[in-house]
């Protein structure tokens, strides 16, 4: 019998996440790398790297936001991931996070740091679950949500993706 999202939100205590769909921290390394062993845009020291479960369902996305780290995707089950990304200089790409290589899928893909992206599941009627490890770890002081005038402002040539996958 298919597994549904709410058996793997119940299963892996996942709880709501501040960009959409649903979280929960597995990994916390207990090394951490220095403040000033860091590039000078994160505040403090950090773990080496992090991760968590992160589960997408139906209409529900992750709105555009971007990180001062890498992120790295691995897909569990489900419905394959969409994830648009936005490069500082416009340029636009889409990640087709999944189980099918022929359909151009990939089961693990890397988002690299500074990048704005956001991601859905392709089927609506189904939902996604997902793994991201984030190395130097992650840590909500940088994570920014992105605002819909500021990133139309920024990439007028992706308005419409930028305003359905943002929530103001």
């Amino acid at each position: 019998m298919a597994k549904s999202a709410q058996y793997w939100i119940d299963k892996l205590n996942l709880i709501a996440h501040p960009e959409g769909g649903y979280y929960r921290e597995t990994y916390h390394s207990e090394l951490s790398i220095a403040r000033e062993a860091l590039p000078p845009q994160f505040t403090g020291a950090r773990p080496v790297s992090t991760a968590i479960y992160f589960l997408l369902e139906g209409e529900n996305f992750s709105a555009f936001h971007r990180l001062r780290s890498d992120e790295l995707w691995h897909f569990y089950a489900g419905s394959p991931i969409a994830v648009h990304v936005i490069d500082p200089d416009g340029a636009y790409s889409e990640i087709q996070l999944g189980s099918d290589p022929e359909a151009g899928e990939v089961l693990q893909a890397a988002v690299k740091a500074g990048r704005w992206f956001a991601s859905r599941v392709r089927d609506p009627r189904s939902f996604a679950l997902a793994g991201c490890t984030v190395a130097p770890g992650f840590d909500f002081a940088d994570f920014k949500l992105g605002k819909r005038s500021e990133l139309v402002g920024l990439y007028p040539q992706h308005r419409n993706l930028i305003e359905s996958l943002t929530r103001g």
